[in-house]
């Protein structure tokens, strides 16, 4: 039996091609999450070591206890996705609302929103529990160019533009 491993940089790049209408901003932001799970997997490797288990004493949107392994994750999607400017707006479960990403001329002209949850699972992790990334891309309703709002985060599942699962462990 002869299995093909394929990174996901291979994967973008060998199907991009198939989209005629493609502009590039779709697998830019692909390629960002999966340098963000990197980033995770990485330090959830390493969390019982360097004290990155447990809570940090507050409550997230959810009403669940925040674990530090949840905000470590969240901070690197946003810094990860902001800094390359490939979204218009991220809603994590780690936030009150949703956050809206200028770029840098001020004028948002990204078309795709990210929903997600950065770490989902992660108050079971000190027990060996697998835990991974879920995430969610829309295209946004509102004009380019303009802020977001909070319908660019609240469409139809059928509107969905792409999905995924990261799960978490020696072989993310």
């Amino acid at each position: 039996m002869n299995l093909k491993h394929q990174t996901l940089g291979e994967f973008i790049i060998e199907n991009q091609d198939a989209f005629s209408y493609s502009s590039g901003e779709l697998s830019k932001l692909l390629n960002g999450i999966g340098l963000a799970t990197k980033i995770v997997n990485h330090e959830v490797n390493k969390a019982g070591l360097v004290d990155l288990i447990g809570e940090v004493g507050e409550i997230n949107v959810q009403g669940e206890a925040q674990q530090k392994l949840d905000l470590m994750a969240n901070h690197t999607f946003i810094e990860t996705l902001s800094k390359r400017e490939i979204v218009c707006g991220i809603a994590s479960e780690e936030e009150d609302s949703f956050i809206s990403i200028n770029s840098f001329d001020m004028q948002n002209k990204n078309k795709y929103v990210l929903l997600i949850d950065p770490l989902d699972g992660s108050s079971n992790i000190d027990v060996n529990v697998s835990v991974g990334t879920i995430f969610s891309i829309y295209r946004r309703v509102t004009p380019i160019g303009s802020p977001v709002t909070i319908e660019d985060f609240l469409q139809k599942g059928r509107n969905q533009v792409a999905a995924g699962y990261i799960i978490y462990g020696s072989s993310t």
